[in-house]
């Protein structure tokens, strides 16, 4: 080896040693920590085998798949085993993969499927679960490709045939006559290869008389757009641009007129209840041309349902709607004029396509396993592909809910959303002087630690959270503030937010999949994961127990104020009917290898006595000191976390909780 080649071996190693070093630490705690080394384990499972060639992972993320083993946790508070979690995340994950439909697709399907960038409609069902589930509610959303348009033979009635860029199947439909015109095998537009939106429809299945099932005709029916089409362009030139909003007069409507318009939907309004019994339905569309001005486009009764069809930021084309006033439509805008789905009224939409961007996979995943120094010497070692596709909105922030690996704190920047995090809890502090329900919190995994802002609809509604807990917070999102500081903030009623205490989870400590079993002796202070131990209760004569009453919503301790009244220390706020009595319990726990001084509070505090903290309360005071030694060398399975040593701890009033504890005691489990 010359010189030249050892001086540049030399610095490409000496390049990538730190990011290597740091890829040691995220391997050796998931190698320590159970639960990441199952999400792990589950994606390997999941992920389809990658083709040599292929550059884009197309498995679940690693927060969907985080996300689904804890609601899995959850609805089985009693433990779960690994086959469970794996039969549940397969037929989840089956179900989710409705989205790469089979090779039998009509070949029309195929090529729009090509350039389907844009997002999927909330109530969207799949031509194959019609099948499968032999029914249809009104308000399902079919998002149909037109495989085949013909008459009925000896008849004049139209159909069409449908199918979907998720299913194989494809499902004919009665077309309602108000779109007969559009038909037209000569110079209609629906015909093979349009895409189309419908709602309302019924089902006539195969036991009422057909082979097969088909939809019965529905009025409300979208035709979708593509501006980037010559023909589509030249319609939408031809008969949508040359009126506008401005241009709308009612003594031409009074002379029989119609209009054609083209706007912008800014927003779609929620549902109104209106009538004298609650019995009229009402949908608010705000919508602004291209010259800025804005209309309202309402839809009432059964018509609401076509709400459904569209997108803000979608181009509307309305054919001939009905031209009301704003004084008989009953709408509380200021415009003269605002406009109707009337009996002659057709629709089509140009849909908002989500922009994607390509996220380059940042150095601090291990999704490989293996050191990125090989990497670095031997490219053919190192990762198939080095970035992935994510959405982008029109602001360019980016959702990473779907994004394959874990998300560290070293990898937050800004903009961007949906962002899960997996860490400990290092502080934590409620907002004073102001009437919402803020919190901070301050997560801390292998790369760093940075606070997170948490937005509650009402008040704090995560239970009992303390230092060293171990969470899993999703929904994040990052932006920069006006002093170019990074901000995280999580709002509690955002699609896709969760918030999960895995040191408090009841299932924790019968999962075996999920934990490994700890010595007291395996401790240390600068442990900052959840130990799960066998223990049992020892030197009962230095056990304190006692009484306190605390927050119902957040379970730490209230303090008597000077007015005669309780303010919870955490919360910062009064909370005088949202007190309940619990115990403030200190012990010793012992196993084979060592004795610990702990701490905890709440039902795990109930559990370890095997009284309740009212019982308790009720015994007369020699009964309550002689109390715990009734429980002497009785056996528990725990779960224990470091509560101190952080980079700085809880105010005074809550340092009190633990005291002279270092650990404490999040969850128990008499052991039978």
């Amino acid at each position: 080896m010359n010189s030249l080649t050892d001086h540049s071996l030399i610095n490409r190693i000496a390049n990538h040693l730190e990011d290597s070093t740091m890829d040691i630490d995220h391997h050796q705690e998931e190698e320590e920590d159970p639960f990441l080394r199952f999400i792990n384990y589950a994606g390997s499972i999941l992920s389809p085998d990658k083709d040599e060639t292929e550059e884009e992972f197309n498995g679940p993320g690693w927060s969907w798949i985080a996300n689904r083993i804890l609601k899995t946790c959850i609805a089985y508070s009693s433990g779960v085993t690994s086959a469970i979690l794996l039969s549940d995340l397969s037929q989840a994950w089956s179900e989710q993969r409705r989205t790469v439909a089979p090779n039998k697709r009509p070949d029309c399907i195929n090529e729009l499927k090509k350039k389907h960038k844009r997002v999927k409609l909330p109530n969207t069902v799949t031509i194959d679960s019609i099948y499968e589930k032999k029914f249809l509610s009104l308000s399902s959303v079919i998002e149909a490709v037109i495989v085949d348009s013909f008459i009925l033979p000896g008849t004049n009635i139209y159909m069409l045939s449908l199918g979907d860029f998720w299913s194989s199947n494809t499902i004919d439909l009665y077309l309602h006559r108000r779109y007969y015109n559009l038909a037209d095998p000569s110079n209609g537009i629906l015909k093979k290869g349009r895409e189309i939106f419908l709602t309302g429809c019924y089902l006539r299945t195969a036991s009422e008389g057909s082979g097969f099932p088909r939809l019965l005709p529905t009025e409300y029916l979208v035709i979708l757009l593509d501006e980037d089409q010559d023909d589509d362009a030249m319609l939408l030139g031809a008969q949508f641009c040359s009126d506008s909003f401005s241009s709308i007069s009612f003594s031409s409507v009074n002379e029989g007129d119609s209009y054609s318009l083209y706007a912008r939907i800014e927003s779609i309004g929620s549902l109104e209840i209106q009538g004298n019994n609650g019995s009229l339905r009402r949908k608010q569309i705000s919508l602004v041309d291209n010259n800025g001005v804005r209309l309202k486009f309402l839809l009432w009764g059964e018509q609401v349902l076509l709400s459904d069809l569209l997108s803000v930021g979608s181009m509307l084309a309305l054919d001939r709607p009905f031209i009301a006033s704003s004084v008989d439509s009953a709408s509380e805008t200021c415009e003269e004029i605002c406009l109707e789905y009337g009996s002659a009224t057709q629709l089509y939409l140009v849909p908002f396509i989500q922009h994607e961007e390509q996220v380059c996979i940042a150095l601090t995943q291990n999704r490989y396993q293996g050191s990125r120094l090989l990497s670095a010497l031997d490219p053919s070692q190192g990762p198939k592909f080095s970035q992935v596709t994510l959405p982008c909105d029109s602001q360019g922030s980016i959702d990473f809910s779907n994004y394959p690996f874990r998300s560290f704190v070293n990898d937050l920047r800004d903009k961007m959303t949906s962002i899960s995090l997996y860490g400990v809890v290092t502080d934590m502090m409620g907002e004073r002087k102001t009437t919402d329900s803020i919190f901070s919190l301050r997560i801390k995994d292998t790369t760093g630690a940075i606070w997170a802002k948490l937005h509650f609809v009402g008040s704090w509604s995560l239970g009992r959270l303390g230092l060293g807990h171990t969470v899993y917070i999703s929904g994040l999102t990052c932006s920069m503030t006006k002093q170019k500081s990074l901000e995280v903030l999580w709002f509690e009623n955002d699609v896709g937010a969760s918030f999960i205490n895995l040191s408090c989870l009841p299932a924790l400590l019968n999962s075996s999949c999920l934990h490994k079993l700890s010595y007291l002796s395996d401790l240390s202070s600068q442990t900052s994961s959840t130990h799960i131990c066998t223990v049992w209760l020892d030197q009962i004569e230095h056990c304190h127990v006692n009484t306190r009453f605390s927050h119902a919503c957040c379970g730490h301790f209230v303090e008597k104020t000077p007015y005669g009244g309780v303010e919870c220390q955490f919360c910062h706020c009064s909370c005088n009917d949202e007190v309940v009595r619990t115990f403030h319990l200190k012990i010793t726990l012992a196993d084979e290898s060592a004795k610990v001084f702990t701490w905890c509070s709440g039902q795990t505090a109930t559990e370890l006595l095997q009284i309740s903290p009212d019982d308790f309360y009720e015994l007369p005071e020699e009964e309550q000191i002689m109390y715990p030694s009734s429980l002497e060398n009785e056996r528990f399975t725990v779960a224990l976390v470091n509560c101190t040593g952080h980079e700085r701890g809880l105010d005074d009033s809550l340092m009190q909780e633990y005291g002279a504890a270092t650990w404490e005691i999040t969850r128990a489990l008499k052991c039978e």
